[in-house]
């Protein structure tokens, strides 16, 4: 088959996301904290309505950007995860505060549309492999997938501080705890890498955002009362400092390995952190 054959949203090219390093978890988790603590910073500041329409004009300008670089960067990237956090935050507040949704409810809801992502992305592209999204087609799928991880941590986050009355603290040691269980079936469980890496990944929206609620939080609500804020502004220079450290270096970016095919990958994720964040990141750990 021809390339003028095949579907331009199908046709492969360079590989569109980060490879799994220590940079990846340490970004990620950052991020999400971030988006937690910006969302309620605004929210808060300004009137919600406006504060919602500048998240939502912020996140479709991040995806635009990412979509039409073709490839990897981590300028790029890295603004559509924060935005995609900064976002959903506002959209899951006002699913409850707006529209009197239940916790229990919306990560039920979330829980059910990330499993649609997944099977529709198995099903059309036969693998979930973050190493071969190298597509535009399968990169949607990735952002679809993306999005619906930050909703289901998003309503599980909140249904443990506030629902289930844990607070801001015991919810962040409880997602520490629950973040470990992929990492150690991984390395000892034998668990598919797949599943241990988006497990994970999942894990760091509620882990990030409950550690950003009790810094930034009122000690009356249970946290440490460094205001949102300066917690914003901290969160936001630790994420530049390690994007521009990563645009420079190119220590993240994959490279198409020999073992990817145009219809799939026998490639897998991993969701242990190396060692060293030298360890290569096209190289990702199969069995």
């Amino acid at each position: 088959m021809s390339d003028r054959t095949i579907p331009t949203s199908a046709r492969h090219g360079l590989l569109r996301v980060p490879g799994i390093t220590a940079y990846f978890w340490i970004v990620k988790s950052l991020s999400t904290a971030m988006g937690e603590s910006a969302s309620d910073f605004l929210v808060n500041t300004i009137d919600p309505v406006i504060a919602v329409g500048i998240g939502f004009s912020g996140f479709v300008a991040a995806l635009i950007w990412q979509f039409t670089r073709r490839r990897y960067t981590a300028p790029a990237y890295w603004l559509a995860v924060v935005m995609v956090g900064v976002f959903g935050t506002m959209a899951a507040d006002v699913m409850h505060v707006g529209l009197g949704v239940p916790y229990p409810i919306s990560t039920t809801f979330s829980l059910a549309a990330l499993a649609a992502v997944f099977l529709l992305w198995q099903r059309t592209e036969k693998t979930l492999s973050i190493h071969t999204v190298d597509s535009v087609r399968r990169e949607a799928f990735y952002w679809a997938a993306v999005v619906a991880t930050f909703a289901l941590g998003t309503a599980a986050g909140d249904l443990t501080a506030m629902t289930l009355h844990l607070g801001y603290l015991l919810s962040a040691v409880l997602f520490a705890v629950v973040i470990s269980i992929p990492i150690l079936g991984y390395r000892f469980g034998g668990w598919n890498p797949i599943f241990a890496f988006w497990f994970a990944y999942v894990i760091t929206r509620p882990l990030g955002a409950s550690f950003a609620d009790w810094l930034g939080k009122p000690t009356t609500a249970g946290g440490l009362g460094l205001g949102d804020g300066p917690v914003t502004l901290a969160l936001t220079l630790a994420i530049v400092g390690f994007v521009t450290y990563l645009a420079i270096t190119r220590r993240d970016v994959q490279q198409p390995s020999a073992h990817a095919t145009a219809a799939g990958s026998t490639e897998t994720d991993t969701v242990v952190l190396p060692a060293s964040p030298a360890w290569p990141p096209d190289q990702p750990l199969s069995r």
